[in-house]
């Protein structure tokens, strides 16, 4: 059994390039540059409120990996099956990428309710999962532990959204954002080690930022996509692009004035959240982009 969850020895013979293309296509779905692109897109062109649970789901699910990681401090397999040179220094167990993989598409499925969605979570899901022991950064441990985190997460998140906590979904958004913040201390006080990942304020800053900003939106821009495809698809698009290169001036000029990692991934999140909840849909509406 130690041999089935730890041993990555069979991964490099099943190797090709064309797997190798395949898998990192599927793994690129769990870092933080596919959500920059997918949050702000599925907010303009899907649905505002649905998103936004999203958006939150996302957020928990990162600090809870986080603080899972450097709590057990479990090691990656050995280097030389890595493929995947983005892991940096974190811990192993569990794999941020089944979990958030699981849970994502898992509850954008529910969501949804239809049978193509459930069929599509599950082949994404699980594409996601196996590319991070084809990769060779990830043992099957890791990978089940994540799956089964994404599962339990699904089933508390659903919880948290329905009446059974009807007394939180009454509080003014101003205090439920409050409320989101005030994780950023009870966690910097609960982490298991130090120091205490650059993510946590990051994280926190983002789902702060993100349900203010979808407030605003509601009791000021009023925002709705625009009915023709064929224009809200491409402003939707050039928009993006914009957001990147936003997104990376910003990075720069504050590792240039030497603003620390953390604060430096609070300002970039905070932006972005901002931008997909208020800035462009505003700036859609004075365009006459949208409705």
């Amino acid at each position: 059994m130690d041999a089935f969850l730890h041993d990555l020895s069979w991964v490099p013979p099943l190797r090709s390039e064309g797997l190798t293309l395949v898998f990192n296509a599927f793994t690129y779905l769990g870092y933080p540059q596919f959500f920059l692109v997918f949050l702000p897109l599925g907010y303009w062109l899907c649905g505002k409120a649905m998103f936004t649970r999203l958006a939150m789901l996302i957020g928990i699910v990162g600090l809870s990996n986080a603080f899972l990681k450097d709590l057990f401090q479990d090691p990656r397999p050995p280097i030389e099956f890595a493929l995947d040179p983005r892991v940096g220094d974190s811990f192993g167990l569990p794999s941020g990428h089944a979990q958030i993989a699981t849970a994502m598409w898992l509850w954008l499925a529910y969501e949804i309710g239809r049978r193509w969605a459930w069929i599509a979570a599950i082949v994404v899901a699980a594409g996601v999962s196996a590319s991070r022991l084809y990769l060779g950064v990830h043992d099957v441990e890791d990978v089940l532990a994540g799956i089964l985190l994404g599962l339990a997460t699904i089933v508390i998140y659903r919880g948290f959204v329905s009446d059974a906590l009807k007394p939180w979904h009454d509080l003014h958004p101003l205090l439920q954002a409050a409320g989101i913040a005030a994780l950023a201390p009870i966690l910097y006080l609960a982490w298991p080690r130090e120091p205490v990942p650059a993510s946590l304020l990051g994280l926190v800053a983002f789902m702060t930022t993100w349900w203010l900003g979808d407030f605003v939106e509601r009791e000021f821009v009023k925002y709705e996509r625009n009915r023709n495809w064929l224009i809200a698809i491409p402003t939707a698009a050039v928009t993006i692009a914009a957001l990147f290169w936003l997104f990376g001036l910003i990075g720069g000029q504050l590792k240039a004035m030497d603003v620390s990692p953390s604060a430096t991934l609070a300002v970039q999140f905070a932006f972005m959240s901002l931008f997909a909840t208020v800035v462009a849909p505003a700036f859609f509406k004075v365009l006459r982009l949208a409705r």
